[in-house]
């Protein structure tokens, strides 16, 4: 029986080997999966543009379905609501931003050199764009801002699933760091990749959502930062 608003949804596994969006295509009975990850895409393309065509997250389910063309009870058969909707299309920005750093860091070979291109890279992809850049394939900036401090604060543990891709990244260039010598020994290397992608996130989010510019140097601070807090 497809689902209904009313009905609670359970909650995806925290520690990454599930979503909001795998957890839209299992809750599908149709036995076709190629056809389910189709339909779940269509509703998060719509809502991509819906929040495209504005500053906020502020469509209604209602807009959704009708961008999509698809129907109501569809919807409801993949998400339980706006909500799950949102986890999705954050988890899916979190996966494009890991694919991006991962690319990025491949380039380099020194660990500490790999630390720095991540910390820059991830800092550059959340720094506002400037408005007169052409709109990006990509969730609205503010909306994807203000959905990830309701996240965080409000939502700790879907927070901590969204974020794992760039976490394990970044535990693995510490881990890597801390084996070649030129890392301070003892550190907590998840502890210090959560603070670190928080302290970048709130720093570039908190511009986003005020309008105020970034200073051009604030990635070097933030670099001087990490880098006399955690090397040898």
């Amino acid at each position: 029986m497809p689902m209904t608003p009313e009905e609670p949804a359970a909650e995806p596994a925290v520690d990454g080997t599930g979503g909001w969006r795998e957890q839209a295509v299992a809750r599908s009975l149709d036995p076709a999966r190629a056809r389910a990850e189709k339909r779940v895409q269509r509703f998060l393309d719509a809502a991509l543009e819906l929040m495209g065509d504005g500053d906020s997250k502020d469509f209604t389910v209602q807009q959704v379905v009708e961008r999509s063309g698809q129907s109501l009870r569809s919807f409801y058969q993949y998400f339980a609501g706006k909500n799950e909707l949102l986890l999705a299309l954050f988890e899916e920005s979190v996966r494009g931003t890991a694919e991006k750093v991962e690319r990025t860091i491949a380039e380099r070979d020194d660990p500490m050199a790999r630390l720095q291109a991540f910390v820059v890279e991830y800092y550059r992809i959340c720094t506002p764009a400037p408005k007169k850049r052409p709109k990006s394939d990509g969730p609205n900036p503010t909306a994807i801002a203000e959905f990830a401090q309701q996240l965080l604060t409000e939502h700790p543990r879907e927070a901590a699933a969204a974020f794992s891709p760039l976490v394990t990244i970044m535990e693995r260039l510490l881990a890597d760091a801390a084996e070649a010598g030129v890392l301070r020994e003892g550190l907590d290397h998840r502890r210090i990749a959560g603070v670190v992608l928080q302290a970048i996130m709130f720093s570039t989010f908190s511009s986003t959502i005020s309008g105020t510019p970034l200073r051009t140097d604030d990635d070097s601070a933030l670099l001087e930062l990490l880098l006399h807090g955690i090397a040898r």
